[in-house]
């Protein structure tokens, strides 16, 4: 498998005019060339190690004396180094004669800028053009592969239920007069993560009023909001299943603490659950279709349903971002905001949708659903879809 993944980035370098592709990690800085390289989560990596994958020919692996165990896996010649000196003169002699040189370097897309600039220069001073990996990177490290696909959406269920339960939870607690705060909710849902042997890489936000207009608002026990009669709550959780590969789920879900909510409430719901909706419906056309899509093409028409009802200066984030073993991906963004993402979506990868129209100092409205691309090109929205603003019933 890993001589036919060394072929396959082959065949890519050569579509590209690359002579060679050179992963270098240091610590992990490098979580792109971890993921290519198939390199476990426990292993002890500590010291740089170079991986040349030249567009013909033999891969050399660099790697550091004391740790030359570290690509035993993968094809190809072994250099070993101790000193800098000797470093430089492997790297040097690995890249003579190379124009370009593909590495996970981009100057538009931090996703895939994984090496640092010093590094980089060092490769130029032996001659070559550095140029992105990025135009293939993704088919080696967004790609999930079906086991993946399915801890997602286990994982996005799992989610899907968890909102669902903390809203008969807080609807309780409302209509007995319990008191009830952002962090209180918040560490209900913790506890049934855990429950469900699911992890997170952060905790879920929990956002009261003018806390939901707040994108990234950190919900935190000091200054934790109440919820009362009438509120509005914003809650976005994320997380996967507790084995080595699995991938994010990620779910947005808004609710008033009434029986019924303002019509302004529910027009802009309204708008952003069509935005969403023009988002999920242009990517299953065009699979549908066998067409390409881009990412920045599914954000703008999400992004234009917004616009076109006046609110597209509230949208202050992109639609989407990539999932896989991380929650903010290496793959497509749907994304032409933060930066102009004209990569296309892959099938076997997941991402998210979640627009949003928020207004500082009085509440935000995010809904977001994580869409799935089967390997043979079926589209299915994972973690559930939301229609309606839901009442909490007080």
């Amino acid at each position: 498998m890993r001589e036919k993944k060394v072929r396959e980035a082959q065949n890519y370098l050569k579509e590209m005019g690359a002579d060679g592709w050179l992963l270098y990690d240091f610590h992990r800085s490098n979580y792109l060339a971890h993921l290519f390289l198939e390199i476990p989560e426990r292993a002890m990596v500590s010291r740089r190690f170079f991986y040349w994958i030249p567009a013909v020919g033999c891969p050399i692996k660099i790697l550091h004396a004391i740790e030359s165990h570290v690509l035993d896996a993968w094809p190809g010649e072994i250099k070993t180094f101790l000193s800098w000196q000797s470093l430089r003169k492997e790297v040097g002699a690995a890249v003579s004669g190379a124009k370009r040189v593909a590495m996970e370097y981009s100057n538009g897309n931090p996703y895939v800028s994984q090496v640092d600039g010093g590094t980089i220069d060092l490769v130029r001073s032996f001659g070559p053009e550095v140029v992105s990996s990025g135009a293939f990177l993704s088919h080696f490290t967004a790609v999930i592969d079906a086991e993946q696909g399915k801890s997602h959406i286990r994982a996005a269920s799992a989610l899907d239920r968890i909102v669902k339960e903390t809203w008969d939870w807080i609807s309780e607690h409302l209509s007995q007069d319990k008191p009830i705060d952002e962090y209180k909710i918040q560490q209900k849902i913790v506890k049934e993560l855990e429950r469900r042997n699911l992890i997170t890489d952060a905790l879920p936000i929990i956002a009261v009023n003018a806390h939901s207009a707040d994108p990234h608002f950190e919900t935190r026990p000091t200054d934790s909001s109440p919820l009362r009669k009438g509120d509005f709550l914003l809650i976005d959780l994320w997380a996967k299943e507790r084995v080595e590969g699995a991938v994010f789920g990620d779910i947005t879900r808004v609710a008033v603490a009434r029986q019924v909510p303002t019509e302004r409430q529910k027009s802009l719901f309204d708008i952003v659950r069509s935005a969403q909706k023009a988002g999920i419906d242009l990517v299953k056309r065009r699979f549908a279709e066998k067409k390409k899509v881009m990412g920045f093409e599914v954000d703008d028409a999400v992004r234009k349903v917004i616009k076109d009802a006046g609110f597209g200066d509230y949208f202050i984030h992109r639609t989407g971002h990539s999932i896989e073993v991380h929650l903010h991906g290496s793959g497509t963004h749907i994304d032409n905001l933060e930066m102009h993402d004209d990569r296309p979506i892959l099938p076997g990868t997941c991402f998210s949708i979640e627009p949003g129209i928020y207004f500082p100092g009085e509440f935000g409205i995010r809904l977001e659903s994580d869409v799935y691309i089967h390997p043979e090109g079926q589209v299915q929205v994972t973690g559930g879809e939301q229609d309606q603003l839901h009442s909490l019933g007080t």
